[in-house]
């Protein structure tokens, strides 16, 4: 008997259908066609019973979430909002976001943005996820949005793609892209994985570039959007799927 055997669980068509990744008529097709793996197996046969509690299952290579207690959301934090659960000092903070809604036993962030930076922050009580979104290691990208003073000069995406020694160490860039300037300000868009307090303010005023508003518009592949200041969402299965096969899980 393998590992992925339980024959006292639950027919794996019915558990992918009670994830919400199909109808069970339609995982069934899943599970024949071998786009479905159970403990790192492909599972082509329909009688597999499977321990939902402990199974890890993927389709098509995105992780499928069984535990029904685990939440998942995006906020766009506020400006003036800090990054944490609870502030002693009475500050607006993203708990406040949270705190009397059924969802919000045993949330908290991942990762932080400071005061001033607006946009996407995660939420989610799902521990394993969040330390390895967290760990630099495994580079998951962060996107931010960066109003900025002066007017960019050719040649500022390939400096820092090559890399800028701060006080704390160097840092460089993923991505860089200019998408708009005037009247002495620019719009420029900046993806690194790195985590380091302010560094992406660092980085910008260490070329020249002092940050006027700063906006995180994605983590991996989950985007921000246009919501409003404040609103926060839950994410999708995909979205869910996409930022387990981020950090390999």
């Amino acid at each position: 008997m393998t590992s992925s055997e339980a024959p006292e669980g639950v027919r794996l068509q019915k558990v992918l259908a009670k994830a919400g990744v199909a109808s069970r008529r339609a995982a069934e097709e899943l599970i024949v066609q071998g786009r479905v793996q159970v403990d790192g197996r492909i599972v082509r046969e329909l009688g597999r019973r499977v321990d939902p509690d402990n199974a890890v299952i993927h389709v098509d290579g995105t992780r499928v979430i069984l535990r029904e207690d685990l939440v998942y959301l995006a906020l766009n934090k506020p400006k003036g909002v800090h990054s944490t659960m609870t502030d002693d000092q009475g500050r607006p903070c993203v708990g406040d976001y949270v705190r009397g809604r059924s969802f919000s036993a045993g949330l908290f962030h991942v990762g932080r943005l400071d005061a001033d930076t607006e946009g996407l922050l995660l939420l989610t009580n799902d521990g394993d996820l969040a330390h390895r979104l967290m760990h630099p290691s495994y580079h998951v990208p962060k996107t931010y949005l960066a109003e900025v003073d002066g007017l960019v000069a050719r040649g500022l995406g390939k400096q820092l793609k090559a890399g800028i020694e701060l006080e704390d160490g160097p840092v460089k860039v993923d991505a860089f892209r200019v998408k708009d300037m005037q009247a002495g300000r620019s719009l420029v868009e900046v993806v690194l994985h790195e985590g380091r307090k302010h560094i992406v303010r660092r980085l910008l005023a260490e070329v020249g570039h002092p940050v006027r508003k700063l906006v995180r518009t994605a983590v991996g592949d989950v985007q921000l959007g246009n919501p409003k200041p404040g609103s926060i969402r839950r994410l999708t299965r995909d979205e869910v799927g996409s930022l387990y096969r981020a950090v390999d899980l």
